[in-house]
Protein backbone atom coordinates (compact mmCIF):
# COMPACT_ATOMS: atom_id res chain seq x y z
CA UNK A 1 0.00 0.00 0.00
CA UNK A 2 1.20 3.76 -0.84
CA UNK A 3 1.60 6.10 2.15
CA UNK A 4 1.41 9.59 1.58
CA UNK A 5 4.84 10.23 0.86
CA UNK A 6 4.90 7.52 -2.12
CA UNK A 7 1.63 9.16 -3.48
CA UNK A 8 2.68 12.71 -3.38
CA UNK A 9 5.62 11.36 -5.11
CA UNK A 10 3.95 9.62 -7.78
CA UNK A 11 1.94 12.56 -8.13
CA UNK A 12 4.70 15.03 -8.56
CA UNK A 13 6.63 12.87 -11.19
CA UNK A 14 3.33 12.75 -13.28
CA UNK A 15 2.83 16.35 -13.09
CA UNK A 16 6.67 16.66 -14.20
CA UNK A 17 6.05 14.23 -17.26
CA UNK A 18 2.96 16.18 -18.42
CA UNK A 19 5.23 19.74 -17.97
CA UNK A 20 7.88 18.67 -20.03
CA UNK A 21 4.92 17.61 -22.65
CA UNK A 22 3.71 21.18 -22.59
CA UNK A 23 7.10 22.70 -22.15
CA UNK A 24 7.69 20.63 -25.88
CA UNK A 25 4.94 21.36 -27.75
CA UNK A 26 5.52 25.32 -27.14
CA UNK A 27 8.76 24.73 -29.06
CA UNK A 28 11.19 24.36 -25.87
CA UNK A 29 14.38 21.41 -25.79
CA UNK A 30 14.67 19.65 -22.40
CA UNK A 31 18.42 19.37 -21.51
CA UNK A 32 18.00 18.37 -18.05
CA UNK A 33 15.44 16.90 -15.58
CA UNK A 34 16.00 16.82 -11.61
CA UNK A 35 19.10 18.59 -12.08
CA UNK A 36 20.37 18.47 -8.03
CA UNK A 37 23.15 20.39 -5.92
CA UNK A 38 23.66 20.97 -2.38
CA UNK A 39 21.61 24.19 -2.61
CA UNK A 40 18.82 22.32 -3.82
CA UNK A 41 16.82 20.78 -7.35
CA UNK A 42 15.68 22.24 -10.70
CA UNK A 43 12.69 20.29 -11.98
CA UNK A 44 13.65 21.04 -15.71
CA UNK A 45 16.30 22.82 -17.67
CA UNK A 46 15.13 23.40 -21.39
CA UNK A 47 16.76 25.90 -24.32
CA UNK A 48 14.07 28.48 -25.65
CA UNK A 49 15.38 29.99 -28.89
CA UNK A 50 18.41 31.34 -27.16
CA UNK A 51 17.92 31.42 -23.72
CA UNK A 52 18.39 28.66 -21.19
CA UNK A 53 14.97 27.87 -18.70
CA UNK A 54 15.28 26.83 -15.49
CA UNK A 55 11.78 25.18 -14.55
CA UNK A 56 9.99 24.81 -11.38
CA UNK A 57 6.94 22.20 -11.76
CA UNK A 58 3.93 22.65 -8.95
CA UNK A 59 1.51 19.37 -9.81
CA UNK A 60 -1.10 20.42 -7.21
CA UNK A 61 -4.58 18.91 -7.40
CA UNK A 62 -5.80 20.24 -3.93
CA UNK A 63 -4.42 24.33 -3.95
CA UNK A 64 -4.54 26.33 -7.10
CA UNK A 65 -2.13 28.47 -9.23
CA UNK A 66 -3.14 31.03 -6.70
CA UNK A 67 -1.47 29.38 -3.59
CA UNK A 68 2.20 29.32 -5.82
CA UNK A 69 3.19 32.43 -3.95
CA UNK A 70 3.18 30.20 -0.66
CA UNK A 71 5.32 27.24 -2.03
CA UNK A 72 7.59 29.32 -4.05
CA UNK A 73 8.96 31.83 -1.60
CA UNK A 74 12.02 33.90 -1.46
CA UNK A 75 13.75 30.87 0.27
CA UNK A 76 12.88 28.32 -2.68
CA UNK A 77 13.74 30.99 -5.19
CA UNK A 78 17.29 31.56 -3.90
CA UNK A 79 17.82 27.85 -4.08
CA UNK A 80 16.86 27.45 -7.55
CA UNK A 81 18.90 30.04 -8.64
CA UNK A 82 22.19 28.65 -6.58
CA UNK A 83 21.12 25.47 -8.43
CA UNK A 84 21.26 27.52 -11.76
CA UNK A 85 24.69 28.68 -10.90
CA UNK A 86 26.00 25.52 -9.93
CA UNK A 87 24.61 24.11 -13.26
CA UNK A 88 26.60 26.86 -15.37
CA UNK A 89 29.53 26.36 -13.58
CA UNK A 90 29.75 23.25 -14.77
CA UNK A 91 28.07 23.18 -18.30
CA UNK A 92 30.21 26.16 -20.02
CA UNK A 93 28.71 25.46 -23.17
CA UNK A 94 25.51 27.38 -21.94
CA UNK A 95 27.48 29.86 -20.74
CA UNK A 96 26.86 33.67 -21.77
CA UNK A 97 23.60 32.75 -22.68
CA UNK A 98 20.43 34.95 -21.35
CA UNK A 99 18.66 32.77 -18.44
CA UNK A 100 14.79 32.98 -17.02
CA UNK A 101 13.49 31.30 -14.17
CA UNK A 102 9.93 29.56 -15.40
CA UNK A 103 7.33 28.29 -13.48
CA UNK A 104 4.66 25.39 -14.70
CA UNK A 105 1.40 24.98 -12.46
CA UNK A 106 0.07 21.26 -13.20
CA UNK A 107 -3.48 20.92 -11.64
CA UNK A 108 -5.92 18.63 -12.65
CA UNK A 109 -7.09 19.16 -16.03
CA UNK A 110 -4.49 22.49 -17.10
CA UNK A 111 -1.14 23.03 -17.85
CA UNK A 112 -0.06 26.68 -17.13
CA UNK A 113 3.03 28.19 -18.02
CA UNK A 114 4.46 30.96 -15.91
CA UNK A 115 7.50 32.27 -18.25
CA UNK A 116 9.89 34.84 -16.28
CA UNK A 117 8.06 33.69 -12.93
CA UNK A 118 10.63 35.42 -10.69
CA UNK A 119 13.99 36.76 -11.56
CA UNK A 120 17.31 36.76 -9.37
CA UNK A 121 17.84 40.08 -7.42
CA UNK A 122 21.19 41.62 -6.20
Amino acid sequence: MYDEADLAFQAGKKGEERAGQALESAGLHIIARNFRSKAGEIDIIAIDGETLVFVEVKAWTALGIENLSYSINPKKQRRIIETAKYFLSINRQYYGRAIRFDVVFVGKETVTHLASAFMERI
